[in-house]
């Protein structure tokens, strides 16, 4: 990753703070974008270096012009984005269909959905103009298979899943790579949130029956954004223990 400028979203917490570290690790130039940047100042102030920068920059997924300021900025002020993490996320509140809230829908398919189609609306035109690159998109095994009491998480999720497989037909022939990782039960913020009996529940669902930590994750968006995958777009690469196939 050494000389590649990568923006995150959802960088203050969770994968996306797991995959600040670890880009930085690795040498790139991070851009990473949250609401809250109070926190993401105090990352980028802890893992930045001489060689390999990491600066903050306010990023709403949800909000059209928020994600074209980031993108700009990033390019601003490095001259170029070579790819993109696309990794800010909401989950459910894990009431069922018929009882959830429909305002609980709006909100979880803006973020998950919406705010992966905003953050590649931007993201596209910046990579084209450096000459190519990727991204990746933050889905989860939920957006493989079913998972009662958080109907509208997985549907967001399988709607990334779909945008992910679209854009990379589109952009097979540009030199943009389009892939999304699928995690699963990952110890994160959003994690914890979740109640006991629910987290319990998914992580029994894994055959290695296993929680894993946020690097893990990290540590395979690495992979799909980086040159060592360059034969890989439109694939959706799960990272959950087996949990898809099968119980």
């Amino acid at each position: 990753m050494e000389g590649k400028v990568i923006l995150i979203t959802g960088a203050s917490a969770g994968m996306g703070e797991a995959a600040t570290r670890r880009f930085a690790a690795e040498g790139a130039t991070v851009v990473a974008g949250a609401r809250r940047v109070d926190r993401l100042e105090a990352l980028a102030a802890e893992v930045s270096t001489a060689d390999n920068e990491v600066i903050a920059v306010p990023l709403d997924v949800t909000d059209e012009a928020s994600v074209e300021s980031a993108v700009a900025t990033a390019v601003r002020r490095f001259g170029r984005l070579d790819g993109a993490l696309n990794a800010a996320g909401v989950t459910s509140d894990g009431t069922l269909v018929h009882d959830k809230p429909t305002e609980v829908y709006d909100r979880i398919m803006s973020v998950n959905a919406k705010g992966v189609f905003l953050s590649m609306k931007y993201e596209i035109p910046a990579l084209l103009a450096a000459g190519g690159g990727s991204i990746v998109n933050v889905s989860s095994i939920g957006g493989m298979v079913g998972v009662a009491g958080i109907s509208e998480y997985v549907a967001s999720k399988w709607a990334v899943n779909g945008l992910t497989k679209s854009a990379a037909l589109e952009l097979a022939s540009m030199n943009v790579r389009v892939n999304a990782l699928a995690p699963g039960s990952t110890r994160t913020e959003m994690w914890d949130m979740l109640p006991a009996a629910m987290q319990d529940h998914l992580a029994s669902m894994s055959p290695m029956n296993h929680v894993a930590p946020a690097d893990d994750m990290a540590r395979a968006a690495l992979f799909l954004l980086s040159d060592e995958s360059r034969w890989t777009t439109g694939a959706v690469l799960p990272a959950e223990g087996g949990h898809h196939v099968g119980r």
